[in-house]
């Protein structure tokens, strides 16, 4: 009887021990579910010195990617409350052009001569500018050669910018997230991709901020850098 005893005594301790081990485990996987789908996870740029640099605000920079910039100024466009939304609150706010849509028509947009990425767009207070172009990689630029490069694009807007690449804009909730808001005058430096080759195309779209938003500043959205670094 006291061995019988025993043995219930120890089925219950292990019984109550694998109950605690597994707990965890359903609240990690419970967890995770109920988490937003997160986009491609974000990459941090190199800190080192590239091994090659294009400026994307010349002419001969641009021509080294077969690419040409153009713009449009986007809006604050209202429309009805989301579902579920308190009694007191009857509109929403969105940005119109989605701009940073995959395969965005933006053919119909003004161009832009890459010097001229540093005039003064919008017209000033709270406004927005999408920035647009489409890069290949070539081959070699001058005597470099991109074949299994890292290749980092910094985006420098004055004052905020977001950015996106083919369709997407990289970022995760409660990491550094470098495609969105850096910071007041950072440089956005997304990694475009680990390693390239000739014929790699990236469809990027820069979403320009005029701020601080609270503020209304007087003055105006353009670009302070944007190029292209090689890291090998």
């Amino acid at each position: 009887m006291h061995l019988k005893n025993m043995r219930i005594r120890n089925f219950v301790r292990l019984t109550a021990c694998a109950a605690l081990a597994v707990a965890p485990l359903m609240f990690t996987t419970q967890t995770s579910a109920q988490a937003p789908t997160p986009t491609s996870p974000p990459q941090l740029a190199p800190t080192l010195v590239p091994a090659h640099t294009v400026d994307l605000m010349t002419a001969d920079g641009m021509a080294a990617f077969g690419a040409q910039w153009k713009h449009m100024e986007a809006k604050i466009v209202e429309g009805p409350a989301l579902q579920g939304a308190m009694p007191a609150y009857k509109t929403s706010y969105d940005i119109s052009p989605h701009a940073g849509a995959k395969g965005f028509d933006d053919s119909s947009w003004p161009t832009i001569e890459p010097k001229s990425l540093g005039d003064r767009r919008g017209g000033g207070k709270v406004s927005f500018l999408w920035y647009r172009t489409n890069l290949t990689v070539p081959a070699k630029i001058g005597n470099f050669e991109t074949a299994g490069a890292k290749m980092v694009l910094t985006a420098y807007v004055d004052d905020y910018a977001e950015v996106w690449v083919n369709g997407e804009m990289p970022r995760r909730a409660g990491i550094t997230s470098p495609a969105t808001i850096q910071g007041f005058n950072i440089p956005n430096r997304v990694v475009l991709a680990d390693s390239v080759k000739a014929g790699d195309k990236f469809e990027i779209a820069i979403f320009g901020i005029n701020g601080p938003i609270s503020v209304a500043p007087s003055n105006f959205v353009f670009f302070r850098q944007a190029s292209i670094e090689f890291y090998k």
